[in-house]
């Protein structure tokens, strides 16, 4: 007996089997891929799930992307940014850390690149003012920038002192340089000036002993910006600017990270300072993602902590997207020791984040997301078996199961791959390989037996 198969669209067999075909997100957006569940098109965009009223909607805009080597993470985000620049959205790239981003925004028209370290002789200040907020008063942006700048301050000296913390005296002393540093420069602050004011506190030993003696450690780590391993990047004026009008703006610092990862952890934070000077104006009425790849490196102190939990719960303030891709949870042990209050509040910003990619992980990885995240144990198992490409992605109260790379085009995926320096010389892996006849002739006679085949290979070695 030959039953043919039935046949509907999307919307009927929602209702005869609706635990089988979803309803999804709806059309909103830009399509990111194929849900496998309702075998339909997936739509996703974070300001359009944060607008929706609806049981599908969601309270935040930012997205925590985790997944293993090799599972898709870097491209899917590719493919998101770049079809949302269709819907108005700009991209910003704080810190690449492996050029992945470079030939992105190379290939996008108005797309902005700068880079860092090697042979570009590329400075940005971290203490640059930014432009003037829309919408506030003369002492309210005030404020703003000056918290702005001794945040930075505070974030680079704690992140180069790990395991330490700064005292009330280093951080009334950091503070009394920069105040100095703002009236002897007319508001034009650079790290070389606040290292110089730092350098003269310490020598007024019979002014304040006190704040002397506290000038000391931030000095010895300006130091490295002005006359160390970090020189010539970010210790005087800036001599690039950003591009507010570009669809993407990457800052490459590819060259950094060959010098460790602590230059690479001061490196995006002050890469990072300097971007968040231009995107967070609120009335400029423009949508962006901030994609922090290696997210973890923004959570490398207690300072830098407070101010990447601040920036998130901002984003929404600001109409921006935060993406943070981290490879495991695991990742964030990095942060302090254990049990720690960093620790523990880098993985509680992790688990905040209420929109959630979570790409193919390792057979360890499932007991920490289901423990950090609150994955349900059948969700870990599957995201055990995803194949590239594939995520389990958690949008509000709702789960969906994705296939991003159903809907990518030659030129999404010739660009957003990350694996050509893998490629074996002669093909690519996986492609098979054929012998013309007289070659398969030559190396298996067909008029011999197993016995003189052996041989011949024999030979032929």
């Amino acid at each position: 007996m030959n039953v043919p198969p039935h046949q509907a669209t999307s919307q009927h067999v929602a209702g005869i089997y609706p635990f089988v075909a979803d309803a999804g997100l709806g059309h909103r957006g830009p399509i990111l891929g194929v849900d496998l569940n309702a075998d339909a098109l997936w739509h996703f965009s974070p300001w359009e799930t944060y607008a929706d009223s609806t049981d599908r909607g969601s309270f935040s805009t930012n997205v925590l992307v985790l997944g293993a080597y090799r599972a898709g993470k870097s491209a899917v985000i590719k493919t998101l940014v770049s079809r949302s620049m269709a819907f108005g959205h700009q991209a910003v790239v704080p810190s690449d850390p492996k050029g992945e981003w470079r030939a992105v925004a190379e290939a996008i028209p108005g797309g902005n690149v700068i880079r860092l370290g090697g042979a570009f002789d590329t400075r940005l200040n971290p203490l640059d003012r930014g432009p003037r907020r829309t919408g506030v008063s003369d002492e309210q942006h005030e404020q703003m920038v000056k918290q702005r700048r001794i945040t930075v301050l505070t974030s680079l000296v704690q992140a180069a002192l790990p395991g330490a913390h700064l005292s009330a005296v280093e951080h009334a002393a950091l503070l009394e340089a920069l105040e100095r540093c703002i009236t002897h420069t007319g508001d034009r602050p650079t790290l070389r000036t606040v290292f110089t004011e730092l350098s003269q506190i310490t020598s007024e030993t019979d002014r304040d002993r006190h704040l002397a003696h506290g000038a000391i450690q931030p000095s010895f780590v300006l130091r490295r910006f002005v006359n160390g391993d970090l020189s010539g990047l970010f210790e005087d004026h800036s001599t690039v600017s950003f591009d507010d009008d570009a669809p993407i703006v990457v800052v490459d610092t590819s060259e950094l990270f060959a010098r460790g990862d602590l230059v690479a952890q001061l490196s995006q934070i002050c890469t990072t300072a300097w971007n968040q000077a231009v995107i967070s104006d609120r009335d400029a009425h423009k949508t962006r993602y901030v994609i922090r790849e290696e997210g973890w490196r923004d959570m490398t102190s207690l300072a830098s902590l407070q101010m990447y939990q601040q920036w998130l719960k901002l984003s929404r303030h600001y109409g921006i997207s935060n993406i943070v891709i981290l490879h495991k949870m695991g990742d964030l042990d990095a942060v302090g020791e254990a049990d720690s209050q960093e620790r523990n509040l880098a993985y509680s910003i992790a688990g905040d984040i209420e929109n959630k990619f979570i790409f193919r992980i390792n057979q360890q990885e499932s007991a920490s997301i289901q423990q950090r995240l609150n994955v349900p144990p059948a969700h870990a198992d599957m995201a055990r078996q995803l194949r590239k490409g594939e995520f389990l992605a958690y949008v509000g109260q709702y789960s969906y199961l994705v296939d991003a790379f159903a809907t990518s085009t030659d030129w999404e995926y010739e660009l957003f791959k990350t694996d050509d320096a893998m490629e074996l010389p002669g093909g690519s892996p996986g492609e098979l390989q054929y012998f013309e006849p007289h070659d398969l002739d030559s190396v298996w006679p067909v008029d011999s037996d197993v016995d003189g085949w052996l041989t011949s290979s024999k030979e032929l070695k």
